[in-house]
C-alpha cells in the first residue's frame, strides 16, 4: 500500500509542478521577452516579472511540488522515483497544447513515445 501512495504521489508532486510552468509561462507571455540582463541594471528587469501574480502561482505551485516530492524521496529509491517523474515531459507537452495553443511537431511526438516507454520499463523493474 506504501507503494501506491507513494506513486500517486510522484504522479500529484509531477502535476503540481506542471500546473506551476504552465503558470510561469502565461505569467511570461504577459510580461513579454526579457532582454539579456545588464547587471548594473539587475532590478529593472525583474521588477515587471516579479510584479506578474502568475508568475508568484507559478513559483507557489513549483515549491508545493518540491515539497511532495521531498515525502516520495523519503519513501521510494531515487532510481525508481525519479524516471517516473519522466512523465512531466509528456503532461506538460499536452497541456501546453491545450492551453498555450503550442503546436507539438512529429519528431517531438516520437520523443514523447520514446519517454512513455521508458517510464514502462522504470515502473516495472
Amino acid at each position: 500500500m506504501k507503494m501506491d501512495r507513494s506513486v500517486l504521489l510522484i504522479f500529484v508532486a509531477m502535476l503540481l509542478g506542471a500546473a506551476g510552468q504552465l503558470a510561469l509561462k502565461i505569467g511570461m507571455n504577459r510580461v513579454g521577452a526579457v532582454d539579456s540582463v545588464n547587471l548594473a541594471r539587475f532590478w529593472e528587469a525583474f521588477i515587471p516579472i516579479f510584479s506578474q501574480p502568475l508568475v508568484w502561482v507559478g513559483l507557489a505551485l513549483y515549491g508545493i511540488s518540491s515539497l511532495v516530492w521531498l515525502i516520495v524521496l523519503s519513501r521510494l529509491d531515487l532510481s525508481y522515483a525519479y524516471p517516473l517523474l519522466a512523465s512531466m515531459y509528456i503532461v506538460l507537452p499536452l497541456l501546453s497544447m491545450v492551453f498555450l495553443k503550442e503546436s507539438i511537431p512529429p519528431l517531438r511526438w516520437l520523443g514523447m513515445l520514446v519517454v512513455i516507454a521508458g517510464v514502462i520499463l522504470v515502473s516495472r523493474g
